[in-house]
């Protein structure tokens, strides 16, 4: 009996009181966050929840103890992998756990890692729980009570007594100052001290075992049994406490309950999940596995100071967030679809889906609301609008338009795709449906009627929007827009102009038009754009897309209340306030757990009064107070918590773990290092951290939802890690700093300096003898260089003189050159004029007479011609020319005859005239011949010498 009463009985009470809370809401349920196996990492059943001093989360799992900051998860185990069924914090570092046989603390150690310390061997070995489960856990200020189904334990100052009891125990409360247990089939106690006095009248509730007991207003105190129900004790007597919450329990087997802040109590079941309950008895709330939780069996409740109800389940956790402004009911089942729009009307609520129009019932009385949503007949197909305009509730269907009456439909017209319904002026509608604009009217009741559809434009219209000069702006629904203006009796469209990136937009597709602030805007993926009337053009809107940041490029506008507006950025909600003039505040940080439910380009919000909202979302809708998120716009956030510091050189390896105070120090070998940090703030926000590592950083960095910062490379020295966390532009958390010491690299160390110094000493001594040394060779290397030098400058002077000598002998070689050359020449134009001597006389011969007066005879004239020719022919002329030629052009000849052996002796005296670059006529007369003979030995010559035709011959031969 008592191994089923291990499963069927666990339960963990908070009493949290004295915290201000909100409402809770009866309408839909609040968020629930799940977190599965999965992403814990440990064990299905988690028996107890707690909260430390920083705002880490602890729970009793069935493989050990879990951990939980806000962002990291972390397991340890009890001694023989134990499950541990109770956890309490004391609030000063220490977390106390309790399982089978066994129950002590866990703290951090050095390293800042949660280390286990038992105190089972405080107590004497005949009285320790060696078979029994702990499954309760009390601190108080001076000691610490844990709780068996045998043994009640009092740990206090340093020791530990016991209590038993006869029969045995069930389950130990405390409420306030009080303790109360229930013994197994005798009734309720309460302990003081060391000794139990029983409560008059508790047999009343029968045994069935109690399994909380709750503070209640005036001093009271509210009981729940497992199976008859909830029962009030003042003090004095006890009485059934019968209402609506009090049956549930008792179908359902309540197992465990928690206060929640303000005038409320959560009550865990077995079968159906959690209910919430106010002081009136009136069921609240009921999260089941339907509604969100994972699992229907809850084995513990925790309520922590953000008025979270932690929920430690059969399989996994679950935290519901009562003090959210969302709301939510979900169709589990699918049985209305997906959700394209919604609104309250005439105490009904209406959902357009991808199925048709369903509703229900709408009470908004306070109690729970319950539905049943109904599909209306005939309105089988895809509602896209849902509006109230003048009282009468329309509906854009792919059908057609009608006029909801309750739960029956008045079709308007069967023009398909009723996409938008606007205002056009106090007595018309303008609508953009599938094939154009369509204008309604009233009739004498009020009614919207068919009036028109607007000729000469045909275009799917998406949006339609009218400007303060009454012309139409429509969005088509794949690209483009259009400006269209009507005619006076809105029958046609007298004019139609397209727009699209020629006129300034960014481009032609997912361009949607809307009314802001009475100021027509158009949204793009590139942010907003307004239109110039002027210029016909369209410039970007840099003023508005500033100040909404990244929901500049939102896709749809919806109005609010006032001048305020949705802001939808593909999937992401964010409220905008233009209230103040020229300034814009948007907020999305409270409307993150919206991101990503909405369905897309058909996101629905519309207003129940000026501060509650009804939002589509893909399965079902959410109900937001705004008053309720402003009140909790301002939060004061807990700390920033460094949970890990690890070594990133070469592979991952931690360094410290868990918050921990102090400063640790690092090898300069691991000088690459990895900080994670959490917020244990607990609630569907986007938190974003801001970090300024000092000594490293010249400034704080920006806004991140990054939880951990690589550091690389750091040099050595002392650095303080600062760290805080937002979740708004007003909510900043304290600064955490966590300071770290670089230790110098070995070579940088004490021990390595002194070894410097000593180094430099030696090195000194070295350095000097060996300096002397190398002085001694220099002073050598000196005098060696300064004799080889002058010795050097000896040899250079003797070569000087030398070369002045042999330049002294080329000057007179020159010299006596030139004056042989002179001679040469001057012999040469002996010769010649010589030569030109006897041709004149043997000229004027031939008129010499006689005494008689005649003329000389042949024979006188033969003789004298005979000795004037030998005289012009004298080889001794040549041999002499010759001779002086060879002395003035060395080797002039014997290079000639050796390149050409062909030469004659003729040839030889025209190369030697050549050579001295003589006249034709000059080389006539010493050759004795005529000039047209020395032109003809010249070109026997050129062709002895195998001359090209451009080559000059007294060039070549001069050259040789």
């Amino acid at each position: 009996m008592r191994k089923a009463a291990l499963f069927i009985f666990p339960v963990f009470l908070l009493f949290a009181g004295n915290l201000k809370a909100a409402d809770i809401k009866s309408i839909g349920v609040p968020y629930v966050q799940n977190y599965t196996k999965a992403i814990y990492q440990s064990g299905n059943q988690n028996w107890s929840v707690t909260r430390d001093e920083h705002g880490i989360m602890y729970f009793g799992n069935s493989e050990g103890l879990l951990t939980f900051d806000g962002r990291y998860w972390q397991s340890y185990s009890l001694p023989n992998g134990l499950i541990v069924r109770s956890v309490a914090a004391d609030g000063k570092g220490k977390v106390y756990s309790g399982g089978f046989g066994e129950f002590g603390y866990w703290e951090n150690n050095n390293m800042g890692r949660l280390q286990y310390h038992s105190l089972i061997s405080l107590i004497p070995k005949d009285n320790r729980p060696l078979n029994e489960e702990i499954w309760k856990i009390y601190i108080d200020d001076k000691q610490i009570i844990f709780q068996s189904f045998g043994t009640i334990f009092i740990y206090a100052g340093g020791k530990i007594s016991i209590v038993k009891a006869p029969n045995p125990y069930l389950f130990l409360f405390k409420v306030g100052k009080r303790y109360f247990v229930e013994q197994v089939n005798t009734g309720l106690f309460e302990l003081k001290g060391n000794k139990l006095e029983a409560i008059a009248g508790s047999n009343l509730m029968g045994n069935s075992g109690i399994l909380s007991i709750l503070p209640f207003p005036h001093n009271r105190y509210l009981i729940g049994t497992a199976h008859n129900g909830l029962f009030i004790y003042d003090g004095k007597q006890i009485q059934p406490w019968n209402n609506q919450a009090s049956d549930f329990l008792k179908t359902y087997q309540l197992n465990n309950g928690a206060v929640i802040p303000g005038k409320y109590f959560a009550y865990g079941t077995i079968l159906n999940g959690v209910i919430v309950i106010d002081t009136a008895g009136n069921v609240i709330q009921q999260i089941n596995k339907s509604s969100g939780l994972q699992n229907n069996t809850v084995l513990s409740l925790y309520t922590d100071n953000e008025q979270n109800l932690w929920c430690g389940l059969d399989n996994g956790i679950d935290r519901i967030e009562f003090n959210s402004p969302l709301y939510f009911y979900f169709d589990k089942t699918g049985r209305f679809g997906t959700v394209y729009s919604s609104i309250i009307f005439n105490n009904k609520i209406y959902l357009g889906t991808n199925q048709g129009l369903f509703y229900s019932d709408w009470t908004g009385n306070g109690s729970k609301q319950s539905f049943d949503f109904k599909l209306i007949p005939g309105s089988q197909g895809q509602v896209w609008e849902l509006i109230l305009q003048d009282g009468r509730l329309l509906c854009g269907h792919n059908t057609g338009t009608y006029q909801v009456n309750g739960a029956t439909l008045t079709k308007i017209t069967t023009i398909s795709g009723g996409w938008t319904i606007k205002k056009l002026n106090a007595g018309h509608l303008i609508q953009g449906t599938y094939t154009g604009l369509v204008v309604y009217s009233k009739d004498n009741k009020g009614n919207w009627i068919f009036d028109d559809r607007v000729d000469g434009f045909g275009e799917p219209s998406r949006y339609v929007e009218q400007d303060n000069r009454g012309q139409i702006w429509v969005s088509h629904a794949y690209k483009g827009i259009y400006k269209v203006t009507l005619s006076s009796d809105l029958k046609k469209a007298t004019s139609v102009k397209y727009y699209d990136n020629r006129y300034g937009l960014p481009g032609s597709y997912n361009i949607n038009v809307f009314n802001l602030d009475n100021k027509i805007v158009f949204a793009s993926d590139s942010g907003f754009y307004i239109y110039d009337d002027i210029s016909d053009r369209f410039f970007k809107y840099a003023q508005l897309n500033r100040k909404l940041g990244s929901f500049a490029s939102s896709n749809k506008i919806i109005p609010a209340f006032g001048k305020k507006y949705w802001f939808i950025n593909h999937g992401r909600v964010a409220l905008a306030d233009l209230s103040a003039p020229g300034k814009l505040s948007i907020d999305s940080n409270r409307f993150t757990i919206l991101d990503g439910r909405m369905l897309h380009n058909y996101e629905s919000i519309s207003r129940i009064n000026s501060s509650i909202y009804l939002i589509s979302v893909d399965d079902g809708f959410a109900i937001l107070n705004d008053e309720d998120a402003l009140q909790r716009s301002d939060i004061k956030l807990p700390n920033v918590l460094i949970r890990r510091v690890e070594d990133i050189t070469d592979r991952i390896t931690l360094m410290a773990d868990n918050d921990r105070d102090g400063e640790i120090e690092i090898p300069y070998s691991q000088n690459n290092i990895r900080i994670s940090y959490a917020l244990p703030f607990y609630r569907q926000e986007k938190v974003r951290f801001q970090y300024y590592l000092d000594g490293y950083s010249r400034q704080w960095s920006d806004w991140s939802t990054q939880t951990q910062k690589d550091f690389t490379n750091l040099d050595r020295g002392t650095y303080h890690f600062r760290v805080r966390a937002s979740i708004n532009e007003l909510s900043i958390s304290p600064e955490t700093v966590f300071s770290f010491t670089i230790l110098p690299p070995w070579y940088a160390g004490n021990v390595a300096i002194a070894c410097y110094l000593l180094l430099l000493v030696l090195a000194y001594y070295v350095i000097r003898y060996f300096y002397r040394q190398k002085l001694k060779r220099h002073q050598h290397h000196i005098h060696e260089k300064l004799r080889s030098e002058h010795e050097e400058f000896l040899k250079q002077e003797a070569l000087a003189n030398e070369q002045r000598i042999v330049k002294i002998k080329n000057e007179q070689l020159q010299a006596d050159l030139a004056s042989k050359s002179r001679e040469l020449a001057n012999s040469a134009m002996n010769i010649v004029y010589k030569n030109e001597l006897l041709q004149k006389i043997s000229d004027e011969i031939t008129h010499l007479k006689d005494s008689s007066g005649k003329k000389l005879s042949d024979e006188q004239l033969r003789r004298i011609q005979k000795v004037i020719n030998d005289g012009m022919s004298d080889e001794r002329d040549w041999n002499l020319f010759e001779s002086s030629f060879n002395e003035a052009h060395e080797s002039f000849f014997k290079k000639l005859k050796a390149q050409h052996p062909d030469l004659v002796p003729n040839d030889l005296k025209l190369c030697a005239y050549l050579r001295m670059n003589m006249s034709s006529k000059e080389m006539a007369s010493l050759l004795n011949i005529s000039l047209r003979g020395v032109e003809i030995r010249r070109y026997r010559l050129r062709k002895k010498l195998n001359l090209e035709h451009d080559k000059n011959l007294v060039e070549f031969l001069m050259e040789l």
